[in-house]
């Protein structure tokens, strides 16, 4: 498998890991609302469910104001929507019902009725369409269609929420579900990722690498990788224009598995084919924390890390030298062991790269082995 499909996989089957892990988390974290469907089984009548679906997408489209009943009952069809959804083999049913312009209608909250009149269920209808989008995308054939009905603009603005001052609790949730759904519609799909940029999405994705929340972090970091990849007018502006490397650092040296694995895979799509990229990680200090996560419980973090310095082997004879004193080669051989086959595989490559100082490489394996 080439390099590139490599990383390419690892963000696809990502993103499927991150959508089951946050509809878990929904079950647990979200209201309970009875008058809200239950999950659909797909053993569930269809006929049934048909009709469930259309009366959610007319509430949606007939319930656009700040009056109270009307965003309770926008809320509970958002989330009826995104349960829904959560079933990949449904998501046909919501597209041909029009859910889609229907749930981008509502990734902007309507006017306020009075000056100083909170909007009630602030961010949680919002959250819940942004959620549900994110689910439709995941089916490549749609992400067009979300583009299309105007969701990006919106996903974009959901991203600043946090700058808005709003006196209710903090809109942690729909940041994140906005940063998830733009790294969904972007995903493979070169002209959205151009889209966002223009949009002006990447200067807030950067900015919230550095949030409070550590699972909004990771979703930003989600977002970047998705962007930076294939993209150099994106990478560009993530590292030259916004100054991104300094905080991906920092994440790559994270207790959180899950943000030094994001991290390591943000950067890794950064230096892909980009000499200058490498040079500037190289110097931000990157070196060191990546050869630390070639021990890392996580497999993924592994094997991200060891194809990111076969990456950096290819740059020059120096920076092999550099990965060979800093303590890579044991854990790249250690990591030959690993009954993960790709683990094995990057470890491999990264040797191989390494291998053309055959001395070295001998004397160590001849130590370690």
């Amino acid at each position: 498998m080439e390099r590139s499909q490599t990383r390419a996989v690892t963000t696809k089957r990502g993103l499927k890991r991150k959508l089951e892990e946050d509809f878990r988390e929904e079950r647990v974290e979200g209201e309970p609302d009875r008058k809200v469907p239950p999950v659909v089984e797909p053993q569930d009548d269809r006929p049934d469910l048909v009709v469930r679906v259309r009366e959610q997408v007319q509430i949606l489209e007939s319930k656009f104001s700040s009056a109270q009943s009307d965003r309770l009952l926008a809320k509970q069809a958002a989330h009826g929507l995104a349960l829904t959804a959560k079933e990949e083999e449904l998501v046909d049913i919501l597209v041909d019902c029009g859910a889609v312009p229907a749930l981008v209608k509502h990734l902007r909250a309507p006017a306020a009725d009075g000056r100083n009149c909170p909007i009630p269920y602030e961010h949680e209808v919002e959250k819940y369409c942004a959620y549900a989008l994110g689910l439709i995308a995941i089916k490549l054939e749609y992400q067009q269609l979300v583009v299309d009905a105007g969701a990006l603009p919106h996903l974009v603005d959901l991203l600043k929420r946090h700058k808005r001052g709003s006196e209710s609790p903090a809109p942690d949730a729909v940041i994140r579900r906005a940063c998830d759904t733009i790294a969904h519609i972007a995903h493979e799909n070169g002209n959205t990722k151009n889209l966002v940029r223009i949009e002006g999405g990447i200067p807030p994705l950067v900015e919230l690498l550095n949030f409070f929340n550590t699972k909004v972090q990771i979703a930003a970091a989600g977002a970047l990788r998705t962007l930076a990849f294939k993209n150099d007018e994106n990478k560009n502006q993530i590292v030259v224009e916004c100054g991104a490397l300094p905080t991906l650092v920092l994440m790559l040296q994270s207790e959180d598995p899950v943000m030094s694995f994001e991290a390591v895979g943000v950067i890794g799509n950064l230096v892909h084919s980009s000499p200058h990229i490498k040079k500037l990680v190289l110097l931000a200090g990157a070196l060191q924390p990546i050869i630390g996560l070639l021990s890392s419980d996580c497999t993924e973090s592994q094997r991200e890390a060891a194809l990111l310095l076969g990456q950096f082997a290819a740059t020059d004879t120096d920076c092999k030298e550099h990965i060979v004193q800093r303590g890579a080669l044991k854990p790249l051989i250690e990591m030959l062991k690993s009954p993960d086959a790709q683990v094995k595989e990057m470890s491999a490559f990264t040797l191989g790269r390494l291998a053309q100082e055959r001395e070295r490489l001998q004397y160590h394996r001849h130590v370690y082995l």
